[in-house]
């Protein structure tokens, strides 16, 4: 199929590749050219504007920062938008982005796919994404090659305006929670002369052991903070949709207010494009 990415970033170059090695043909294109060059050299066609990377494509990834990002690539975009291609929306978004975003699809003669992705740097590179999807069923069909290039499990939800956004950023709530959960700990541990792997020993195999608890803890004494999986400075804009969101629902969310205050001492520090597992230095002045 005729595939466009916009934005080439740590998820949308690892799935602008998953889409060549699948087969399809593949626009690609980046506010920063420098990160599109390798995929030029890999088969894609990278383009200078986005009207010229969504020209005749049949399926549109927006793959960019936040909602406000992909409506004004969009918006770029739009003189070379094919009537009734599929907008792919997989960046992390606001329910009110959502609602301008499928405005922005119905006035140009586009089919909306909200479909944001679960993972990070390592299986967007494996093609081991899980993608969240609520479009109209019609059109699944078209969308399982070009998902199944991308991810390993693709959750089909319904038809509703902003549905698989919702669900990703409660997914995304508990992994933040879990992301700074681990950076006190370990940040604990060290102010009490504890050897982190005697607390990782101490719980393994039993129920408060995860595996995301030792991915992360590895990061972090690893120090192996870049390139990130998922930067500080995302996950301080994740955060802040999910208080939004919460908000607009009566919900308080306490654990969420305090993450946010951890991301910003974190990138305060300068660690704002490291790994969201930085989120532990937040503990020390």
């Amino acid at each position: 199929m005729d595939v466009a990415v916009l934005g080439t970033g740590i998820m949308g170059e690892p799935m602008a590749r998953n889409l060549l090695k699948a087969g399809h043909r593949v626009r690609v294109w980046n506010r920063t050219k420098e990160k599109t060059e390798a995929l030029a050299k890999e088969g894609a066609y990278a383009a200078p504007t986005p009207p010229e990377a969504v020209a005749g494509a049949e399926i549109v990834f927006t793959v960019l920062y936040d909602g406000d990002a992909a409506l004004d690539v969009m918006r770029q975009a739009a003189p070379g938008l094919r009537p009734g291609a599929l907008w792919v929306q997989s960046s992390t978004a606001s329910l009110d982005d959502v609602d301008l975003l499928s405005g922005f699809a119905n006035d140009n003669g586009l089919v909306y796919v909200d479909a944001p992705v679960l993972g990070t740097r390592a299986p967007a590179e494996a093609g081991q994404l899980t993608v969240l999807c609520a479009a109209p069923d019609t059109v699944w069909t078209t969308l399982e090659p070009v998902f199944e290039a991308i991810g390993s499990r693709t959750i089909w939800i319904d038809d509703h305006v902003g549905a698989a956004t919702r669900l990703k950023l409660v997914i995304n709530s508990w992994v933040l929670a879990l992301n700074n959960a681990v950076g006190e700990t370990l940040a604990l541990a060290k102010g009490l002369g504890v050897e982190p792997r005697q607390f990782l020993d101490a719980i393994a195999g039993g129920g408060l052991d995860a595996g995301y608890l030792r991915m992360k803890a590895d990061v972090i004494m690893r120090g192996e903070l870049s390139p990130p999986s998922f930067a500080v400075e995302t996950a301080a804009k994740d955060n802040r949709l999910i208080l939004a969101a919460a908000e607009e629902a009566g919900v308080k969310l306490d654990l969420a207010e305090a993450g946010a205050e951890r991301f910003r001492r974190a990138a305060d520090q300068g660690h704002g494009r490291d790994d969201m597992a930085a989120s532990y230095f937040a503990s020390f002045s």
